[in-house]
């Protein structure tokens, strides 16, 4: 390699230049197979074979020209009156709030606490990548994932699964993820054309130019309000959640059209009367100067959850008029809460495990995940595995054993 590296500098000025576009091109496509590789490597099969034909094809028209999205052209949705129909955010000039240094309690608050405080009042960002186009016509499902900018393997898997762009009967699915930019300095311009790359390819992530953190989820989730308000006017149901759920779409449809006379629908895996917890060493630490009731307003676990988009729409509008809260879940609950609607507790939707029993031979039982909305906790092979599994020639008898193990652990969520 050090040998062809001095021999193209000796080479001339052309060929250099030629030489450099060729080997540059070269190891994009070989980082990005292995980027993609990760994770799926112990799986196989047929989704990885796809996903490498179709980087090859892609690979070099990619180089030769970008496209140019400014050039497409959509339906145009429908719109509410009074709403924008374009992102409004092209740059951020946000200060720290030296105010909030003065509070009482400040000082004595982690330096993460202390960095949330003093911009939060930062709260619109520019986009870097949209796509409006997947609003376009009508949407019965939109599937809306949080990713962070390295967990390539995970959006890959879903794309390939659950969370393929169908039709089914006569019902439009449509995917996206939502992202910020990468927290490693170092790696952040390198992160960032892999991205533009793999969007390139799939064209389906939204990203907005705040920094991909923990206490940053609820700036994604008031960005994505706003987006789809803007531009998502005839998307009937939204599904919104992490990229490591099993999702049963069928199900979704199911409980749906189950639901169609449900006005604000809000259903997930929900939580009543849970407390803030004090413990400064767990990742979900809320102290008191932060939030100083004993309990939180009815919210549904962020792994997964549905709503539809009146609802969502609404919820943009509430959002606008509260302080933002570093729990993202726990924040849309409180925009429920101004907005007096309840969500509905189901028990299909698994967004903090299966069972508290991790040893049950129910976390692996595929029959189990046939019938359920959403499970939480699945890294791509274990996603792979269950999915193949799910969709094979299944025969799914009632085991009352497990039925009771179900029944049990659910009584004691209660």
């Amino acid at each position: 390699m050090f040998e062809f590296i001095n021999s193209l500098n000796m080479a001339s000025r052309f060929r250099w230049r030629t030489y450099k576009a060729i080997v540059l091109m070269v190891l994009v496509a070989v980082l990005m197979v292995s980027v993609f590789q990760r994770g799926l490597v112990s799986s196989g099969g047929d989704i990885q074979i796809e996903r490498n034909a179709r980087m090859q094809r892609e690979t070099i028209n990619y180089w030769k020209a970008k496209p140019d999205n400014s050039a497409e052209t959509t339906v145009a949705p429908v719109y509410e009156r009074d709403i924008v129909r374009t992102w409004d955010i092209t740059s951020t000039n946000c200060s720290i709030n030296k105010n909030v240094t003065s509070t009482e309690g400040f000082k004595t608050l982690g330096q993460n606490f202390q960095q949330f405080l003093l911009y939060r009042h930062c709260r619109y960002f520019p986009m870097i990548m949209n796509h409006p186009e997947k609003c376009s016509g009508e949407v019965h499902l939109l599937l809306v994932i949080k990713s962070i900018i390295s967990q390539h393997d995970r959006r890959e898997v879903i794309r390939q699964t659950w969370g393929k762009e169908q039709v089914i009967d006569g019902k439009k699915i449509k995917l996206l993820f939502l992202l910020g930019t990468s927290t490693n300095e170092v790696e952040k311009a390198n992160h960032q054309k892999l991205l533009e790359y793999e969007d390139y390819i799939y064209g389906d992530i939204l990203q907005w130019d705040f920094m991909d953190t923990f206490f940053n989820l609820t700036l994604k989730e008031t960005h994505f309000l706003k987006w789809f308000s803007i531009y998502c006017g005839n998307v009937q149901y939204i599904f919104k959640g992490d990229d490591d759920v099993f999702v049963g779409v069928t199900n979704i449809l199911e409980y749906l059209e189950s639901s169609k006379n449900t006005k604000d629908l809000f259903a997930g895996d929900v939580l009543f009367k849970a407390r803030p917890i004090r413990k400064k060493e767990n990742k979900y630490y809320i102290p008191p100067t932060l939030y100083n009731k004993t309990q939180y307003p009815p919210y549904a676990g962020g792994g997964g959850f549905l709503m539809d988009g009146p609802l969502a729409r609404r919820l943009y509008v509430t959002s606008e008029t509260l302080e933002l809260f570093p729990i993202d879940d726990v924040f849309l609950g409180m925009c429920l809460e101004v907005l007096k609607v309840t969500p509905i507790r189901h028990n299909a939707f698994k967004t903090f495990g299966l069972l508290k029993d991790k040893k049950s031979k129910l976390n692996n039982e595929p029959c189990f995940f046939k019938s359920m909305i959403v499970v939480h906790k699945l890294l791509p092979p274990k996603l792979l595995e269950m999915w193949r599994l799910v969709h094979s020639n299944l025969v799914c008898t009632v085991n009352h054993g497990l039925m009771w193990e179900v029944a049990k652990d659910q009584q004691q969520q209660l």
